[in-house]
């Protein structure tokens, strides 16, 4: 469970940070987003974990992005189900880069116990 929020608090945190701070209007933000994919499933225990962490990551992520970024005139609250589906789409990424993470995790060990 602990790892699961952790995921979340990581994926809304590097929403508003590349929406607000760091990498602005810039593709940069995609390869610090992929790297903490990666890690939240090295750091998973399952492989389950790896892809519902990377999942709830990915969407937070997106989701958090968009809504920290809109500075339309619409009221935001109007453009929860767009940003929800962008959230989807995250979600699909941040479970590719949670289970591609796992995966190398275990690599590394079948690697490691093999020498």
């Amino acid at each position: 469970m602990l790892k699961t929020i952790t995921a979340i608090i990581v994926g809304a945190l590097l929403g508003i940070i590349g929406a607000r701070y760091l990498f602005v209007g810039s593709a940069l933000s995609l390869i610090l987003w992929a790297i903490a994919g990666v890690l939240i499933g090295l750091w998973s225990d399952t492989h389950r974990q790896a892809i519902v962490n990377g999942g709830l990551y990915g969407f937070v992520l997106s989701f958090d992005f968009m809504l920290s970024g809109y500075t339309g005139s619409e009221p935001v609250i109007s453009r929860f189900p767009f940003f929800a589906l962008l959230g989807l789409f995250g979600a699909v990424c941040g479970l590719i880069l949670g289970w591609i993470g796992f995966f190398l995790k275990n690599k590394f060990a079948q690697r490691k116990s093999k020498t």
